[in-house]
């Protein structure tokens, strides 16, 4: 049986939206959000970060500060009894280090689907928390459940009434959501 997944952008989701954040100086994890990944990580959830970082494209940092930094997020979550099982992030940007078009940068889908072939994970059970329209169009066109947390840019886009978009004030709720529906 196909495993379950909770994806969550990075930056304005699980840490204080601060522009091209790549050291962990400038890490701030949004109040709750390693107790949420905890408690998805207990419920049996897979949690995998998907995460633009157009900063790699633009030369302001390269891969390698990238997973130095996930390295040492995960050194910090062990110690509380927490983990994110996989990062997946996209280095190009359209307009900066050769225009380069690909399938990974979100609003495209590319991250979730490429996670799902990795973890064998069934997306009708998952589900996509960022804080950006991106993210949601990411999450729709992978077929997963998205909702938008109202921390990073989400303070200041709602999605349209009427859409298959939950919104919820943070990760903590996101996450009580989830474990609350269950599937």
């Amino acid at each position: 049986m196909s495993r379950r997944a909770v994806f969550l952008d990075r930056d304005g989701t699980i840490n204080v939206e601060k522009n091209y954040l790549h050291r962990i100086e400038d890490w701030e994890w949004i109040p709750g959000a390693v107790d949420a990944i905890r408690e998805l990580n207990h419920a049996g959830y897979l949690v995998i970060v998907v995460t633009n970082q157009a900063g790699i494209a633009r030369g302001m940092y390269s891969e390698e500060d990238v997973r130095t930094l996930h390295r040492t997020i995960d050194s910090e979550l062990a110690g509380r009894d927490a983990h994110i099982d996989a990062y997946y992030y996209c280095p190009h940007h359209p307009d900066h280090g050769g225009r380069i078009s690909c399938d990974c940068r979100k609003p495209a889908p590319g991250m979730i689907l490429r996670a799902a072939r990795d973890w064998d994970i069934d997306l009708s059970r998952s589900y996509m928390v960022g804080d950006k329209p991106a993210d949601m169009e990411a999450g729709l066109a992978a077929g997963v459940t998205p909702i938008v947390v109202a921390t990073g840019y989400g303070a200041g886009w709602r999605p349209e009434p009427g859409t298959m978009i939950c919104y919820v004030k943070d990760i903590g709720t996101a996450a009580s959501l989830i474990l609350g529906a269950g599937h």
